[in-house]
């Protein structure tokens, strides 16, 4: 029997011992003799007989797809970080770009319910870390994750989207335009469930470990005290993984959450810099070029103006003087900027657009 056959005939069993039979698989060959490996992982009768008649027909054919993959925990492309979770999952379903696995990760998670604050920050945020060559990695959720993910998008950074479902089933459905946008642009959607498993409330929790697993570190955007990825903190804790959080509106119970982390002593975040400074040593080979500091970025329209353009509202003429260029010129290149969607014009003049858009 082949390793990858093996491998998901043992994720559908009960009481399984997948510790057995990575140390296992680290001595193996593509052929595998699977009776030795019943005997080596003390399986019993009864899992043996469960084994033999789960028909992985569909899920074969699954993976004979372009872009589908199955990566297992022995494979060159399975993080090594990962290795060290608890319970780390002993294979994962991949459509899109395998390799981004291994590539150094930033978390981003927060709430569904999310502020204008949080949808702006989240945006930004996650812009200024995708372009500095940090993977943003999410749950594919309604709200932060969403908007994390769609950061990365606009300057065509990378992303992860890890699901709590198969990969046959997009979860949420009205996030399915923004999966295939990550698809589209060389990123990444993985599970460790097999590609025909429904999502189930339970499941959330483990999408959240292998998020925080994958990851330097976990930065949690805008949360509720109950928020789910305050779940997906903890797990960076115990992972011994940094864990980042937003100060927000203090009277808001969006920022509750974030405050709580901050005083247990996560690191307190105002600027891309702060992240990005902390794993300096790790990421070396980066050079740093964040979008609120360079004057010129070819990937980007008009970037002089975005360099200078923010949160808060600018008038054409300070604009135009930031640059040096003539006011009617900034007018022009402006408009254009307006009609994709980059800024916006507001009382007192122009600010950076960060208003959602998931689809």
């Amino acid at each position: 029997m082949n390793k990858y056959e093996l491998l998901i005939r043992f994720s559908m069993l009960s009481h399984k011992k997948p510790s057995k039979l990575i140390r296992y698989l680290q001595n193996s060959s593509d052929n595998i003799d699977e009776q030795f490996v019943f005997q080596h992982c003390q399986l019993s009768k009864e899992q043996i007989s469960q084994f033999y008649q789960f028909d992985i027909k569909s899920i074969l054919e699954w993976l004979n797809q372009d872009n589908h993959y199955l990566i297992s925990w022995d494979d060159p492309l399975y993080p090594e970080q990962l290795k060290f979770i608890s319970s780390a999952p002993l294979c994962l379903f991949v459509i899109g770009n395998p390799a981004l696995l291994i590539s150094p990760q930033i978390a981003m998670v927060g709430s569904r319910q999310f502020t204008d604050y949080g949808a702006q920050w989240g945006r930004y945020f996650a812009g200024e870390l995708a372009i500095n060559g940090l993977t943003i990695t999410s749950g594919l959720a309604l709200g932060i994750d969403a908007i994390s993910h769609r950061g990365a998008l606009d300057v065509k950074g990378k992303t992860i989207a890890v699901l709590a479902s198969g990969l046959n089933y997009i979860t949420p459905k009205t996030n399915s335009y923004l999966a295939q946008a990550i698809l589209a642009n060389d990123g990444a959607i993985i599970s460790e469930f097999l590609p025909t498993i429904k999502a189930r409330a339970e499941y959330y929790p483990r999408r959240n470990r292998i998020i925080s697993g994958l990851s330097l570190g976990t930065f949690v955007v805008e949360a509720t005290c109950n928020s789910g990825s305050l779940i997906t903190a903890r797990y960076a804790l115990e992972q011994n993984r940094d864990v980042f959080a937003l100060p927000g509106i203090i009277d808001h119970s969006n920022s509750n959450g974030t405050h709580w982390l901050i005083k247990q002593g996560a690191y307190l975040v105002t600027e891309p810099n702060d992240i990005l400074e902390h794993y300096t040593h790790q990421l070396s080979w980066i050079r740093k070029q964040s979008i609120s500091t360079t004057t010129e970025n070819s990937s980007l329209l008009h970037s002089n103006i975005l360099a200078v353009i923010n949160h808060h509202a600018l008038p054409i003429d300070i604009i135009a003087d930031k640059i040096k260029e003539p006011v009617a010129e900034v007018a022009i290149k402006l408009l254009e900027l307006e009609l994709e969607g980059l800024v916006k014009a507001v009382t007192g003049g122009y600010i950076r657009n960060h208003s959602l858009s998931i689809d």
